[in-house]
């Protein structure tokens, strides 16, 4: 269904992004906000929005900047942060997320954007998108303020699987380098493998096999491997990707997000505690936006999911319109300049599936 008969989403030159309406903290306002926020700043982009119609057509129609660039598909049923993986993979048909991927699958769209149940969103991606040849378990990349002149490292992953051998890590490093290569315009990205030091004595035995792994590939792979790097180094100016698994990784980025909020509080608490403490705040003023604008998790919310025929864009679930807006100029940005395409063609170009783990192949691929 639409919000208006003379849909013009057919348009050439228009890139379609599809976005569940549903699963957010904030529901489907914030959505319908961040879809209108994303319209105003980009016209060549549309919209197919998925949900109960009659909850979203009355949103849709407050927002004039949307005229003409929403399609609403009616959805009924909602993906909810309670719901097993397994349960949404068997009944999850007639959910909105399910059909905010299978837009993506059938060629609607150009990349699926979700605040949804992390875990249901993957399941469900991998279902209906498939993996790419080559590629064991997909991981979520998320971009991370640093100091390094781009502005933002790339980590991942972040949480798609809490496991992850020597070569799941190779394939996170390919991955990942595509990804900072296409998004960045880094031609020789640097790739950090995180371990609790930088010695090459130190962390478990399938870190050891996976650093050699990646060095191993380097050269054929287009990228500089620094080794181990920690902690520390995630917001610093060493690498431009870190690669871990998806505990670590999740428990890194929900450490930084609380570090950034606790900064944040303790900031204003701060200037607030006099009046000659607030007459500095107000000095400050520029200089505190900047901090604040710098440090807002918001700006990079989006964690991308690697790995899959197709782009899908994991939003954070309490994002608002900011966030939601954030998210879908990443899927934007990434359709338009035919990622998925590249790292389908890079990860099957170094790694063929039946590959032995520790012999690289020649590549004959020209793909970023």
């Amino acid at each position: 269904m639409t919000g208006k008969p003379d849909q013009p989403l057919a348009k050439s030159d228009r890139i379609v992004i599809s976005v569940d309406a549903m699963g957010g903290d904030a529901g489907p306002t914030a959505v319908v906000a961040g879809l209108a926020m994303s319209a105003q700043k980009n016209p060549d982009i549309g919209f197919l929005l998925h949900g109960p119609v009659e909850q979203l057509k009355p949103l849709v129609a407050k927002k004039r900047i949307l005229d003409g660039r929403v399609e609403i598909r009616d959805a009924q049923k909602v993906v909810t942060m309670n719901d097993k993986p397994s349960q949404v993979m068997r009944n999850g048909k007639g959910t909105s997320m399910w059909a905010t991927v299978d837009a993506v699958k059938t060629g609607e769209a150009a990349g699926a954007v979700s605040c949804g149940n992390t875990g249901a969103l993957m399941a469900l991606s991998m279902l209906r998108l498939r993996k790419m040849p080559g590629v064991d378990r997909p991981a979520i990349a998320i971009l991370w303020p640093s100091s390094n002149p781009q502005g933002f490292n790339v980590m991942l992953d972040v949480g798609a699987d809490v496991r992850a051998d020597a070569r799941d890590l190779l394939q996170s490093a390919l991955m990942g380098t595509s990804y900072v290569r296409n998004s960045m315009d880094i031609a020789l990205p640097r790739v950090g493998l995180l371990n609790v030091g930088t010695e090459e004595h130190k962390g478990h035995a399938e870190l050891k096999e996976a650093h050699a792994l990646i060095a191993a590939h380097a050269e054929q792979a287009k990228y500089e491997f620094v080794g181990f790097v920690e902690g520390s180094d995630i917001p610093g100016n060493v690498v431009d990707l870190i690669v871990t698994d998806g505990f670590t990784g999740n428990v890194a980025i929900k450490t930084g997000e609380g570090t950034a909020g606790l900064l944040r509080a303790t900031l204003r608490e701060s200037f607030e505690y006099s009046f000659l403490s607030r007459m500095a705040a107000i000095l400050a003023y520029t200089s505190l936006a900047r901090l604040a604008k710098r440090i807002d998790p918001r700006r990079v919310n989006g964690g991308v999911f690697l790995g899959l025929n197709g782009t899908v864009v994991k939003s954070h679930g309490g994002a608002d319109a900011t966030g939601v807006s954030a998210a879908i100029k990443l899927a934007f940005h990434l359709a338009q300049h035919g990622f998925a395409e590249k790292l389908a063609a890079r990860v099957a170009s170094v790694v063929e599936p039946t590959q032995d783990k520790a012999v690289p192949q020649d590549a004959e691929h020209p793909i970023k």
